[in-house]
């Protein structure tokens, strides 16, 4: 196992990852009877495609004696009706000004991060936009 996860009761988890054991909570949606106090379901799994691209383009730049430290991302979620479910994600990577790549590295790192696990295991129907700002 990697984690637990444990129904609080009013539509909120508790996630424990049990080799750090660190805590994350989730809420419903306030548009889906929740609180909107934590991050819902659909918001993970968003937030899950930004992480894992970012960090299997950092593990690219390691390799490359690349320093990403300071790249931000927004992440935008689409929701889709009956049934219920995420349509599209939106992914935009804000690299360090101070971060100088050739169009050739640019390219390499933009498509490791177009590969990541996440991304490779999303239903092809959820349409996902991934930006690379440089």
């Amino acid at each position: 196992m990697m984690a637990t996860v444990v129904y609080k009761g009013d539509l909120r988890c508790e996630c424990t990852h049990l080799q750090s054991g660190s805590v994350i909570e989730t809420d419903a949606p306030t548009d889906n009877k929740g609180k909107g106090q934590r991050f819902s379901p659909t918001d993970t799994v968003c937030v899950a495609l930004a992480t894992c691209i970012i960090t299997t383009i950092g593990i690219k730049a390691m390799d490359m004696k690349l320093d990403l430290a300071g790249t931000s991302i927004d992440v935008k979620k689409h929701m889709l009706p009956d049934p219920r479910r995420i349509g599209g994600i939106d992914v935009i990577l804000h690299f360090p000004v101070a971060l100088q790549l050739d169009e050739k590295d640019k390219m390499l790192l933009q498509k490791v991060g177009d590969t990541c696990p996440v991304a490779r295991s999303l239903h092809p129907d959820i349409k996902m936009h991934i930006e690379y700002i440089w």
